[in-house]
């Protein structure tokens, strides 16, 4: 878990098929909801020099969001599957000030038969056209003991609804 980030979540709905698929832009037509919200508060610690928040935290904040949706998932991992980050991709838009209320949309891109892609969306939590960063991440679900991929628990399938 994240020390000092907010734990307010909610599930907003599901997505639908293809959301996101621009390579360029994880921008999913506004029609579709995002299959879960995070909300996430800027931290002080967050800041760089610069007075924004470092390139690094983003990824604390989408690990974030994963595990707040997680939590409301049953059975996600066990000591024979559990998930681990294969891929990531983050497009920065804009930089994130302090002080600052944030807002991560998740959606799924693609389900295999042992990942997951989920898209990502960082906004602000006052206004979701602001624009932070987007871009996805995979991860596999794989045996702790072997390193070997194994199926993506049916849990996650029913969670993602595609």
């Amino acid at each position: 878990m994240t020390a000092g980030a907010s734990n307010q979540q909610h599930v907003v709905g599901t997505t639908a098929e293809g959301a996101g698929n621009d390579a360029s832009s994880t921008q999913p037509d506004s029609a579709v909801a995002p299959l879960f919200v995070a909300s996430i508060e800027v931290r002080w610690r967050d800041l760089d020099a610069f007075n924004h928040v470092n390139n690094a935290n983003y990824l604390t904040y989408l690990e974030e969001a994963r595990l707040q949706w997680l939590r409301q998932v049953r059975d996600w991992f066990n000591a024979q599957s559990m998930p681990v980050l294969a891929a990531s991709e983050l497009n920065y838009r804009q930089p994130i000030e302090w002080p600052a209320q944030l807002q991560v949309h998740l959606y799924c891109e693609r389900l295999g038969n042992s990942s997951l892609t989920l898209g990502h969306r960082i906004v602000d939590a006052a206004d979701a056209s602001r624009l932070y960063c987007d871009g996805r991440v995979v991860l596999v679900w794989m045996n702790p003991a072997t390193g070997k991929p194994v199926p993506l628990p049916p849990t996650i399938r029913e969670a993602v609804a595609l």
